[in-house]
């Protein structure tokens, strides 16, 4: 008999590679006028919003998706990875798809380096996802733009990684996966 993995499981491990993935090196930009104690309080506001943000996205629950918004405008302003503008495009996704507001959002995001916008525009042209056809040229142009990315020269997270992140995010989360995930 073979042990099987709790329903929630593919959830959790997917929360935890988003959240630790691409916002560790993520600082937010100190200008001269701001002292080096400001500054340092700066980093740690803004890495809270996109924590909190991030935590509220991925708990499915659209009552939490307000809040989110609000965490994402607050931190706008030090977002220098596109992070902001890739989650606010989830946010968009999941509030029932907006196109025409979602493909702004992610180019702005993909042309700041966030490597899940590029792999979800990946995805949108190659299957289609939110389009009504698949462009094969422009799923293959942000494949090879993957490759250009910091992260894929680091090697993590793999384009193939990034792929399973933003399908798990795009996933209706269980009822118990939620509940784990506001604990």
């Amino acid at each position: 008999m073979g042990l099987s993995q709790p329903p929630y499981l593919p959830a959790i491990l997917s929360l935890s590679l988003l959240l630790a993935g691409c916002s560790s090196s993520t600082t937010t930009p100190c200008d001269a006028s701001m002292s080096g104690q400001r500054c340092h309080v700066e980093r740690l506001l803004y890495r809270n919003d996109m924590l909190q943000a991030k935590l509220l996205i991925a708990s499915g629950d659209l009552d939490n998706y307000e809040l989110a918004n609000a965490l994402l405008d607050r931190a706008q302003p030090y977002d220098e990875r596109g992070e902001v503008s890739f989650y606010k495009a989830l946010l968009k996704i999941k509030e029932g798809p907006q196109v025409n507001e979602v493909l702004p959002l992610l180019e702005q995001a993909a042309d700041a380096g966030q490597p899940y916008a590029v792999a979800l525009l990946y995805k949108i042209w190659s299957e289609p996802y939110l389009v009504d056809a698949a462009n094969p040229g422009k799923a293959q142009r942000y494949q090879r733009a993957y490759s250009g990315l910091d992260v894929a020269r680091s090697g993590y997270p793999s384009f193939e990684q990034s792929l399973a992140v933003v399908d798990n995010l795009l996933a209706k989360p269980s009822a118990l996966a939620s509940q784990q995930v506001r604990r």
